[in-house]
């Protein structure tokens, strides 16, 4: 097996409160529901969308701890820069709380960028295009973007 004959299948994410996250992916991500189980203990959801999937763990309490070794950050590549700007416009719908002031660039110089921001318990993500992002300044200077936030 090499790296080359794999792809990313989907990506689970512990919650505290299914509906609530179920809400927000699908708002916010355009994701359709795949299946769920919302009765007894074990409660999940799978969303998805082309090559997306999201698969919603009901099994966690408090809020994500970026102090702790695992996930740092979930990134989305939109089409284009436009694309981008229509998921900040969203998120500020919203009400959610983004780590910069819009789009910005992913380093000094650097066309892709996006916007950052957070689940409703904490995880951090990303959208992000490849290319359109260089017309406001890095936020980190030195670094990734994407790293520190």
């Amino acid at each position: 097996m090499t790296a080359t004959t794999l792809k990313t299948g989907h990506v689970g994410i512990n919650v505290t409160d299914l509906p609530r996250s179920v809400a927000f992916y699908r708002e916010i991500f355009g994701l359709g529901l795949i299946g769920e189980k919302t009765d007894g203990e074990d409660r999940f959801a799978f969303l998805g969308e082309d090559d997306i999937v999201l698969a919603l763990w009901e099994q966690s309490e408090g809020t994500f701890d970026t102090r702790r070794p695992g996930l740092h950050h979930l990134s989305f590549e939109a089409p284009d820069i436009a694309a981008v700007r229509r998921a900040e416009a969203a998120l500020k719908d919203a009400g959610v709380e983004l780590f910069y002031d819009g789009v910005v660039p992913h380093g000094e110089g650097a066309a892709s960028g996006g916007v950052f921001f957070t689940d409703p318990d904490g995880t951090r993500l990303e959208i992000y295009a490849p290319t359109g992002a260089d017309t406001a300044p890095a936020p980190v200077k030195g670094a990734p973007t994407c790293g520190f936030f």
